[in-house]
């Protein structure tokens, strides 16, 4: 049986669980589209002590949903996950009343089915069409610490233990809270009742309405309602009840308040968020053309969170990491995720929020697009930055790895295709994000922008407060680019048809001595044996020896001439600024052509550009399209290149060579070479910082300061290994004063404990339990995989098991940091897979991030013993994999490209970087 016959065979084991046909309706994982709500009446009372009984923190509740019936029916379900419920009446888990003085029918039975996770009501009569009801229930449910629902959070600050109780409702986590229809398609209008400790302040999507203190049952308890919420889905809801204070402001008519530990605020790490925060607003009320939907805008920093930030409606929730700034401690990258999350987070209040996509199988059109936007908010909050660039090595090339494979999928999915909570998790990987974000930045760009905006705000303008699937905004878009009178070679809907409904992207080939262009399914394996024709309608900017195009050229077919890109001896680039979501080849004399004119003045190539032809150039390579030494070739003029986004492409597409090569007779050669590149630009920072005394003052010159020090520290620069050991040693001793500027700090960390034994890394995992600053904590995490000892690595991996020495949230990290450690590799593999049983059945999917420690950790695979291994690991693991289901079928995938690429490349490789020396 071939390998790849195995491969397919596991795959489909993988997946075969994946289709549910039953015939009874609560087997269904979907609603019926019986009843629909109006509002919900909801109270809720967490502990944040344990019960003396139990040792458990709950919370208790009760709610009202008040619904109407559009179809008749003698059934009621409702999305109930982890409650128990009290048998009001001691008959029934809820109780029924209807509307206007009718009688409601009684209820015959109830229970709850637990996989498809419903309460479900057997009803004595049928409920009439337009009729409204109102079903009643009390509940208790465990205040866990699994990530999801209403849970807990525990810090400490001043000695003292705090728990917040918060929430993350978002996918399909309401339903763990109350009894709700919990689909993002059932908006309902939510009135929210807080009961709360004295001294506690609560907070929910709604601005506080009445905060009174009263007693139930003899004990003190302070009572806060909110206003009700505007109708929106379930996912959206927030709630939150903590000791922590805030900052606030005006824009305009809106309140903004910034929310975090007393410690974090006093210490002014809110500042940088709050000052954001309106002119984000501001930037998104103009952009979209509607007023901000509420009256308030809470954002709050929580210590245990899975996520990077959610978008709750009102009350934003983010990871610390993500939200506080400090300016003393975090670096200019912290500064940028801060600017680029917040403004992610607040592109969703009108796209996602106030018009809502109907089901999951299109999340890539709600955070494509907000990835895509929150590019231009943060470039609107700090305009010297340039940030909307980086979309192409954040987003673009980063997923083009992922969507070059076989297992690859489109950004859409049949709507039944998506329908297990496990699937609908799986739905939020790189391809909905920042494949997303990549093609509607195309749109963008051929609509033109004052288009594309105005057929966004059309529609958000329609379907405000409702549902939508993906062919409405095409439809608006459209209508805008027919009254601007936008030629298009078809319409909006059918173009984006082809990137939006077949996997993969194409590799468009140049061929400048006929000027013949043609298009490909481009696939990183060049053995992927794919059944593919796909075709996409690509419309391509380019220039001609330094001088850019007018218009879009439409390749309309598989092959196409187009009689000015024929070309003796001048270059044609094509992708300008890639703004379009694929790959360009050329013919070898154009290759040459541009390999010159790089080595000779690299500035007549526009900036992205330069990153585009290192990126497109290893990539084609890997796919055998051009020969391996042309790819290595386009790092040679990188001696004299000083721009950020072309040494981060060279630096991204290297690391590849590293996990495929470092554990051979490659690495010594590759070292030598990749020193000699970095040593001028080392040099060059060296000088323009007056001998490390400062830092640049261009956000990218920062960026690729770090590149700098970073490469020439790992490929064993002497000066560089000096220095940052001798800062290291500074700060160990004098630990209260940390000279190593913030921006350098994860770099110089990573450095001299790598260099270091066991006093520098119980140094810095000392550090690590001393610090307050996330963002700072985040760094030494990381920095603390970086050590050459294999004991250290072995007792750093058993801590993430236990949540008081690594929190559930950064265990994932920390794994995947020790496997990308050549020493650690080994030892994280072994350890994911002894452990995987205990993880994924103790560690909820709230806490570990399962996709990205299975991708992770086999990053490196290339021998078919290693193949071996991860097919042995499928076949023994009983718990199956769930959310990172996909990421298994990609890691077999990827290490099966992997041994094929090591076997046609690694003599090659090591022959060029040999002749370098």
């Amino acid at each position: 049986m071939s390998m790849a016959t195995i491969i397919t065979l596991w795959a489909i084991a993988l997946t075969s669980n994946h289709h549910v046909t039953d015939a009874d309706p609560w087997d269904s994982y979907r609603l019926p589209a019986t009843l629909v709500p109006d509002h919900y009446n909801v109270t809720l009372w967490p502990r944040l002590t344990p019960d003396p009984a139990t040792g458990l923190h709950v919370f208790t509740g009760y709610s009202s949903v008040e619904f109407e019936c559009v179809e008749e029916t003698d059934l009621i379900l409702m999305h109930s996950n982890k409650l128990n419920y009290t048998r009001l009446e001691d008959t029934h888990m809820a109780t029924l009343t209807a509307k206007g003085g009718v009688f409601a029918p009684s209820i015959k039975s109830s229970w709850l089915q637990t996989k498809t996770q419903y309460l479900v009501l057997q009803l004595n009569g049928k409920l009439v069409k337009g009729q409204k009801y109102q079903l009643y229930s009390e509940f208790t449910g465990e205040l866990a610490d699994d990530l999801e629902g209403f849970y807990r959070s525990e810090y400490e600050e001043d000695g003292v233990k705090k728990v917040v109780a918060t929430s993350q409702m978002h996918p399909t986590h309401a339903r763990k809270t109350f009894p709700c229809f919990d689909e993002p398609a059932m908006k309902a209008i939510f009135h929210i009742n807080l009961i709360h400790s004295p001294g506690t302040i609560a907070l929910s999507n709604g601005m506080e309405k009445e905060i009174i203190n009263t007693t139930i049952s003899g004990v003190a308890v302070t009572q806060t309602r909110f206003e009700p919420t505007e109708r929106m889905s379930s996912y959206l809801l927030a709630l939150i009840v903590s000791d922590y204070t805030h900052l606030s402001t005006k824009q305009g008519d809106i309140l903004i308040r910034i929310w975090a530990r007393r410690k974090a605020i006093e210490e002014g790490h809110g500042s940088y968020a709050l000052n954001l925060t309106g002119p984000i607003l501001e930037f998104f009320q103009q952009y979209y053309n509607i007023s901000y939907p509420l009256v308030k805008s809470d954002q709050i920093a929580l210590p245990d969170f899975y996520f990077g930030a959610m978008e709750n409606w009102g009350l934003v929730t983010y990871r610390e990491s993500n939200l506080l700034y400090d300016p003393v401690t975090s670096s200019n990258r912290n500064r940028e995720t801060t600017a680029s999350i917040i403004a992610h987070e607040l592109a969703h209040m009108w796209f996602g929020n106030l018009v809502t996509l109907r089901w999951w199988n299109e999340v890539w059109l709600n955070e494509g697009f907000a990835s895509y936007v929150s590019y231009l908010g943060a470039d609107h909050a700090e305009p010297t930055w340039n940030v909307k660039d980086l979309i192409v090595l954040d987003d673009i090339h980063r997923v083009f790895a992922v969507d070059a494979l076989a297992s690859s999928h489109p950004l859409s999915s049949r709507e039944d295709s998506i329908v297990l909570p496990d699937q609908i998790n799986e739905q939020f990987d790189a391809i909905s994000y920042s494949k997303g974000a990549a093609v509607l930045r195309m749109l963008s760009d051929f609509l033109s922008e004052p288009v594309f905006v105005q057929g966004l705000s059309s529609y958000l303008n329609n379907f405000a407060y409702g549902n939508t699937i993906g062919t409405d905004l095409w439809d608006h878009l459209q209508m805008a680019a027919t009254d601007t009178g936008v030629t298009l070679p078809g319409r909006v809907g059918d173009i984006m048809n082809s990137w939006v409904l077949q996997m993969g992207f194409p590799v468009v080939t140049i061929d400048t001595t006929m000027g013949t262009v043609s298009q490909k399914h481009f696939l990183l394996d060049p053995k992927s044996t794919v059944k593919s024709d796909y075709e996409w309608l690509i419309p391509i900017r380019w220039m001609k020896s330094g001088e850019v195009q007018k218009d879009h050229w439409w390749l309309m077919e598989k092959t196409a001439v187009n009689t000015d890109m024929k070309s003796a001896g001048d270059w044609v680039l094509a992708n300008i600024n890639v703004t379009g979501y694929y790959r360009v080849n050329y013919d070898s004399g154009n290759w040459e052509r541009l390999l010159t004119q790089l080595n000779t003045d690299h500035q007549a190539i526009p900036l992205i550009n330069r990153a585009q032809l290192v990126d497109d150039a290893f990539n084609l390579a890997r796919a055998k399209l051009v020969p391996t030494a042309q790819a290595l070739k386009t790092t040679i003029y990188l001696s004299g290149e000083r721009e950020y986004m072309p040494w981060q492409s060279a630096l991204d597409n290297m690391q590849y060579y590293y996990l495929m090569l470092d554990r051979t007779e490659v690495y010594s050669p590759m070292q030598d070479y990749m020193r000699q590149l970095v040593a001028p630009l080392f040099l060059y920072f060296k000088n323009l910082t007056s001998d490390w005394t400062g830092v640049p003052d261009g956000h990218t010159d920062q960026y690729n300061q770090v590149n700098a020090v970073r490469m020439a520290c790992s490929t064993g620069l002497t000066e560089c290994q000096n220095l940052t050991v001798s800062w290291f040693k500074q700060w160990m001793d004098n630990p209260d004063h940390n000279i190593i500027h913030p921006n350098l700090r994860s770099a110089v960390y990573c450095s001299a404990i790598a260099a270091g034994g066991a006093v520098e890394w119980e140094f810095g995992w000392s550090q690590l339990n001393n610090i307050t600053v996330a963002s700072e904590a985040s760094m030494l995490r990381s920095a603390l995989a970086c050590t050459n000892n294999k004991g250290l690595l072995k007792r750093y991996l058993l801590y993430t098991l236990d949540p008081a020495m690594i929190r559930k949230q950064d265990a994932t990290t920390v794994i995947t940091s020790i496997a990308s450690n050549r020493e650690g590799q080994d030892l994280a593999w072994d350890f994911v897979r002894e452990k995987w049983n205990y993880m994924f059945t103790q560690y909820g999917v709230g806490s570990f991030s399962f996709a990205a420690l299975i991708s992770e950790v086999t990053m490196r695979f290339s021998t078919p013993e290693e193949l071996q291994q991860l097919l042995e690991f499928v076949e023994n693991t009983t718990t199956g994999f769930g959310s990172a289901t996909m990421a298994v079928e990609q890691a077999l995938e990827r290490t099966t490209a992997n041994i094929y690429w090591v076997q046609q490349n690694k003599q090659e490789v090591m022959d060029w970087f040999t002749s370098q020396r």
